[in-house]
């Protein structure tokens, strides 16, 4: 099978238009009819229902449109990480938003004075396992409370939860609150939202947002929030991850790194 054919059948499977499809691809309508139709035959499986005035995904061209969009993202993995290869050795490092000046920028800082290290990019997105997956990054810094399936995983540390209330919400003045307490709350989300964290604590302080998050976050909260521990919801990691492959050779002294940064902070903390 080609490229090509897998690509001219998302096309029609996503458009559910021939004429619509062939425009996106930029060809004309009988070529990408007769694909489809030797594409099937060769199958041997119909994977459109085809009327004068619709066309619509068979059980079998579901399957296979969800089977073809892995191949096509695979194909752009493979041509993303090699292209990368060619280039000079770079160490891209992905996390979620707004966790740049705290510990992160600390380890790479680190890192950076190590002979052997290799310039970081860094890469924001609340999808850190997407990034890690389709090769736009080597390593990423992020909470988990399970299994990261496929990736590797260094622990750095083991971080509590709290809620972010506004101050004169009747909750804000306790010192412990319940995760059931906060399931009756009208404002109260089970995830943060994929926003920055100056957003959040913007909605939290105008009412509009009651959320959990790490204990990290309190000395970036600033005075318009409160943050009240919740000591039933599950403790998070906050955990290195990558791709467990080893093709970055640069990844492993970035996380003796970020081991040692963590430990060093908590020799401090011991101290005090």
């Amino acid at each position: 099978m080609e490229t090509r054919e897998v690509e001219y059948f998302v096309a029609v499977a996503e458009e559910l238009h021939f004429g619509r499809a062939a425009e996106r691809l930029g060809i004309a309508q009988p070529p990408l009819s007769r694909t489809i139709g030797r594409l099937e035959r060769r199958l041997g499986v119909r994977l459109f229902e085809r009327t004068s005035r619709r066309v619509d995904l068979t059980d079998a061209g579901g399957v296979f449109l969800a089977e073809c969009r892995r191949v096509l993202d695979a194909m752009d993995t493979a041509v993303r990480r090699t292209r990368r290869a060619a280039q000079q050795q770079r160490l891209v490092v992905t996390t979620r938003p707004g966790t740049g000046p705290g510990l992160l920028a600390e380890v790479v800082r680190a890192y950076e004075r190590l002979p052997g290290a290799v310039p970081v990019d860094v890469v924001f997105t609340h999808d850190q396992l997407g990034a890690l997956r389709n090769g736009a990054a080597d390593v990423a810094l992020m909470c988990s409370r399970g299994d990261l399936g496929e990736m590797a995983t260094a622990d750095l540390a083991e971080e509590s939860s709290v809620v972010l209330l506004p101050p004169d919400h009747r909750l804000a003045k306790r010192s412990a609150v319940t995760l059931a307490e906060l399931t009756r709350e009208d404002a109260y989300l089970e995830f943060p939202p994929p926003d920055p964290l100056d957003k959040i604590v913007d909605l939290v302080s105008f009412g509009r947002l009651i959320v959990v998050v790490g204990a990290s976050v309190t000395n970036r909260i600033g005075d318009s929030v409160v943050a009240v521990p919740v000591p039933d919801v599950p403790a998070t990691r906050l955990v290195l991850a990558w791709p467990d492959d080893g093709r970055n050779t640069a990844g492993p002294l970035f996380v003796r790194t970020a081991q040692a940064v963590v430990a060093g902070r908590a020799a401090l903390d011991r101290a005090f």
